[in-house]
């Protein structure tokens, strides 16, 4: 199976979506996923990131989209099937 970049686009956000959504009321890391993970930068939904950068202090506090010292984490092996996805801070 063969998937493009859209689609795993749109399956990150997704899933970032659901992790970061109970943390965004709290200034509070994102706790480890129960899935091998990796820290992706580059990919996270505004509000949406799982920790901290040189900008904000936790996870959900992403003021828009895409920024690339934003990190959300996703299953091993997948960030750099993303679109902008990247295992190093931007």
């Amino acid at each position: 199976m063969q998937f493009d970049s859209k689609t795993i686009s749109v399956a990150a956000a997704a899933l970032a979506a659901v992790l970061g959504s109970p943390f965004a009321a709290g200034a509070e890391p994102a706790p480890a996923p129960p899935f091998t993970p990796e820290k992706c930068y580059g990919v996270a939904a505004a509000g949406q990131n799982d920790c901290q950068t040189s900008t904000h202090s936790c996870a959900g506090e992403a003021k828009q989209a895409r920024e690339r010292e934003s990190w959300i984490y996703v299953p091993a092996g997948t960030c750099t099937k993303i679109d902008g996805g990247s295992l190093k801070r931007g």
